[in-house]
């Protein structure tokens, strides 16, 4: 625990608790091989029962559960087994959905989630999965059910999520019929608005708020530069590991979202500074590889939501809107266009695999835009 980062108090606190669990197995006839997260929840209720007033909560014990895990003394938690035909289907879709399609933990529990809610909304005889006689009223119905409380963006995410179960369900053979090309589209014009920025001085202001003299003022300055910089997603600057910068090259490498791979960024002078200056004075010793690490132990490395709470503080800090990691993003596009940068160059910039995803940024310069609009017809009066 102390290697983790914990306090030599937190150490005492928790190894004082650890044998009151000890104590009470033992009054109860447990061994060791019946540790685990449900005994300790049972534990912690008996103290309840007993009159205790403050009583930890069960995660306390993730550090100890983690360690005689690794030790090989508690057998690793099992996936539960699947207690129903479509929570077996739901199983190997989620599967599909990791291994085949390389999508994110969070996007997976999304789509299992909906295609849940789909399926089991159909009652069929002798089928549990729902499958069986599936049409495309079926699939216009549950749209109808769904985009009746959701905007258009959401919508056009449920047709998405939609359509990836039904190919999926064809492509196992399951239904006879390629079903996806039966959803219809959300109805909604694009890029009818401007892309959400932020003015050079807001994004300057964000990334100064940073008390850069104490670690975690030093690691979230890290952050926000590369954010404002280099435009990175907030997953990719969570997964940002010690051995993907080379220093000696000024050269960065960055593993995109999904399937993007591995690419490679120049890594700027100012950008450079503030990574070394957080790993010299404000990063702890781990033994996690990735840059960035959680300022409370147990240390690890942070999450995409570590992330979007640096840049919620900041704005917090700067008296701005609270705003995401990816307005930075654009602010840096808009910044690149009003420098004169060309499409394709933001586009390499910022990584998109498609032009015409850089494409909605030629909208942000209206002053360009002005110079070739035409005038609009009896606009003089």
């Amino acid at each position: 625990m102390a290697h983790s980062g914990f306090t030599a108090n937190s150490v005492v606190t928790h190894l004082s608790v650890m044998g009151q669990l000890s104590r009470w197995m033992s009054g109860n006839g447990l061994a060791l091989d019946d540790l685990c997260i449900v005994r300790v929840e049972e534990f912690f209720e008996s103290r309840r029962a007993g009159g205790q007033q403050r009583v930890p909560k069960a995660r306390m014990f993730t550090v100890l559960l983690d360690y005689l895990t690794t030790e090989g003394v508690v057998l690793p938690v099992t996936p539960p087994v699947p207690a129903t035909p479509l929570e077996a289907l739901l199983v190997r879709y989620g599967r599909h959905l990791a291994e085949g399609r390389g999508l994110a933990p969070s996007t997976v529990s999304l789509r299992q989630r909906v295609a849940e809610r789909f399926l089991s909304g159909r009652s069929v005889v002798g089928d549990e999965t729902g499958v069986t006689g599936l049409c495309g009223g079926d699939v216009t119905a549950f749209l109808l059910r769904e985009c009746s409380v959701l905007s258009v963006g959401a919508a056009k995410n449920r047709v998405t999520e939609l359509r990836s179960l039904l190919r999926y369900l064809f492509g196992e053979g399951l239904v006879a019929t390629d079903l996806a090309v039966s959803v219809p589209p959300a109805a909604g014009w694009r890029d009818t608005s401007l892309p959400a920025t932020l003015a050079p001085t807001a994004v300057s202001a964000l990334v100064s708020s940073c008390e850069r003299s104490t670690p975690i003022g030093s690691r979230d300055f890290a952050i926000l530069t590369l954010l404002a910089r280099l435009g990175l997603r907030s997953c990719e600057v969570a997964r940002l590991e010690v051995g993907d910068i080379d220093w000696r090259s000024g050269d960065l490498r960055v593993r995109g979202k999904g399937r993007g791979g591995e690419q490679h960024l120049p890594l700027p002078a100012d950008v450079g500074e503030a990574i070394a200056g957080y790993l010299a004075d404000g990063r702890p010793r781990a033994e996690s590889r990735q840059v960035f690490l959680t300022t409370l132990a147990p240390l690890r490395g942070i999450s995409p939501v570590t992330v979007n709470g640096v840049v919620r503080r900041a704005c917090q800090r700067s008296g701005y809107a609270v705003v995401g990691p990816h307005r930075l993003r654009h602010a840096l596009a808009a910044e690149l266009l009003r420098r004169g940068a060309t499409l394709p160059d933001i586009s390499q910039v910022l990584r998109h695999r498609d032009l015409a995803t850089t494409a909605v940024y030629a909208k942000v310069d209206l002053e360009a835009l002005r110079a070739v609009a035409q005038p609009w017809p009896g606009g003089h009066r």
